[in-house]
C-alpha cells in the first residue's frame, strides 16, 4: 500500500512541477503610462457589507484613472439593512436591487447589473476588497496592447499576524499559483471573481451563466471555462503587480471551512477536463499524506516513509507558493505547520463537499 502512496505523490509532484513551469511562461506586465481609453463598469454584488463598502469605495476614489471613464454598480442582494453612499464621490455610483431568478445570488446580481451598465468592459470585485491605485490603468494598458475579451487577475489576503490568516494566505497563494500556471500551460480553468474582467458583448455571446445557474457559486470559474472552450485565444491572465486586489481573510475556522466547501462543491461540474484531472491529483496527493500518517500511527509503516512522502510534497509546494508569493509581494509564514495541517483540512473539505451543506452570507446551500 505504501508503494501506491509513493506513486500518487510522484504524480502529484509532476503536476505541481508542470504548474511551476507554466507560471514562468506567463509574462509579467506593468502599467506603462499609456493614455487611458477604456470605459469600465465595476460590478460589486453585496449582502450586509455596510462596514466594508465605504473602504472599497474609498479605494476607487484613489484610482489613477479618469473618473468619467468608469462607473460603479453596487448590487444589493437582500441586505438586512439599507446601505446608502454617504460621502460625495466624484465618480458615478448607483445601487440596485438584485433580481433573483436562480439558485446563485451572485450570478443573479451580475446578470441584474448587466441590464444597466453603460460600457462594454465589465469588472467584478467583492465588497470586502481594496484595489490598487493602478488597477484600472494596468487593465486599460493591457487591453490597448492585446486582442482580448476576458482577463483574469490576482487576489491576495491582507493578513494580520495570526496563524489562521497566514494559513488562508498560503492556501490562496497555492490557488493563485495553480491559476497562473494553468494559463501558462494554455489550460486555464480557474480564476477569482474578485478581480475578473470581460466585455459585455462577450458575456452575451457566451449566454452568460446559462448552464450552471443552478450551482450557488462559480460566477467566475464556469464563465471562464465556457469562454476558454470556445475562444481560448481571447482569454488572458494579467500577471501584474499593479492589478492585484486585496481582500479580507476570514476570522474563524468554521467560516473558512464553509467557504472552502463552497469553492470545492463546484469542481465536479467543471467543463475543463484539465481542471477536473488536476483537482483529483491534488486530492490524491493530500489524501496520500493523510493515509500515510495514519499508517504510521497504527504502526503499519516506518516513520522514514512518512518523512519522505512529506518531503516530496513539501518541496514542490514550497517552490510554487514561493514563486506566487514573490509575485504577490507576500512573505511566507507558518509554512511548515500549515503544510502538516493542510492535507487534513483539504481532504475534510473535499469529502464534506460531496454531501454536506454549507452556510454563505447567512444562507444555507
Amino acid at each position: 500500500m505504501i508503494l501506491v502512496l509513493y506513486i500518487i505523490i510522484f504524480i502529484y509532484c509532476l503536476a505541481i512541477i508542470a504548474l511551476i513551469y507554466g507560471f514562468t511562461k506567463v509574462n509579467s506586465f506593468e502599467y506603462l503610462g499609456l493614455e487611458p481609453k477604456t470605459k469600465f463598469s465595476i460590478i460589486v454584488p453585496f449582502r450586509n457589507e455596510a462596514e466594508n463598502l465605504p473602504i472599497l469605495l474609498d479605494s476607487f476614489s484613489k484610482l489613477n484613472y479618469p473618473n468619467d471613464l468608469f462607473e460603479v454598480i453596487l448590487v444589493d442582494d437582500d441586505s438586512e439593512a439599507v446601505f446608502s453612499v454617504q460621502s460625495k464621490l466624484v465618480f458615478s455610483v448607483q445601487i440596485i436591487k438584485n433580481i433573483r431568478v436562480s439558485n446563485s445570488p451572485k450570478k443573479d446580481a451580475i446578470s441584474t447589473a448587466m441590464q444597466v451598465v453603460k460600457t462594454d468592459w465589465i469588472i467584478t470585485t467583492d465588497a470586502d476588497c481594496v484595489v490598487n491605485e493602478n488597477w484600472l490603468s494596468a487593465l486599460d494598458n493591457y487591453i490597448q496592447l492585446h486582442d482580448v475579451l476576458m482577463i483574469a487577475g490576482a487576489v491576495t489576503y491582507d493578513c494580520e499576524n495570526s496563524f489562521l490568516h497566514h494559513f488562508q494566505q498560503l492556501d490562496l497563494a497555492s490557488l493563485q499559483g495553480a491559476t497562473i500556471g494553468s494559463f501558462g500551460l494554455r489550460k486555464g480553468f480557474i480564476c477569482n471573481g474578485a478581480n475578473f474582467a470581460y466585455t459585455k458583448s462577450f458575456f452575451m455571446e457566451l449566454n452568460g451563466f446559462d448552464g450552471n445557474d443552478g450551482i450557488a457559486s462559480g460566477d467566475d470559474v464556469f464563465l471562464l471555462q465556457k469562454a476558454i472552450a470556445r475562444f481560448p485565444e481571447k482569454v488572458h491572465y494579467l500577471k501584474s503587480g499593479s492589478n492585484i486586489v486585496d481582500t479580507k481573510p476570514l476570522d474563524d475556522w468554521k467560516s473558512l471551512f464553509h467557504q472552502r466547501v463552497r469553492w470545492a462543491s463546484k469542481t465536479g461540474s467543471y467543463q475543463s477536463k484539465f481542471g477536473i484531472g488536476l483537482g483529483l491529483v491534488v486530492f490524491g496527493g493530500n489524501l496520500s499524506w493523510v493515509l500515510g500518517f495514519g499508517f504510521w500511527v497504527l504502526g503499519l509503516t516506518p516513520l522514514l516513509n512518512i518523512v519522505l512522502l512529506f518531503f516530496l510534497k513539501f518541496s514542490v509546494d514550497f517552490v510554487l507558493i514561493n514563486k506566487t508569493n514573490g509575485f504577490l509581494k507576500n512573505k511566507i509564514h507558518f509554512f511548515l505547520t500549515s503544510s502538516l495541517l493542510y492535507p487534513f483540512f483539504s481532504v475534510s473539505v473535499a469529502l464534506y463537499s460531496l454531501f454536506g451543506r454549507y452556510e454563505w452570507k447567512g444562507r444555507e446551500f
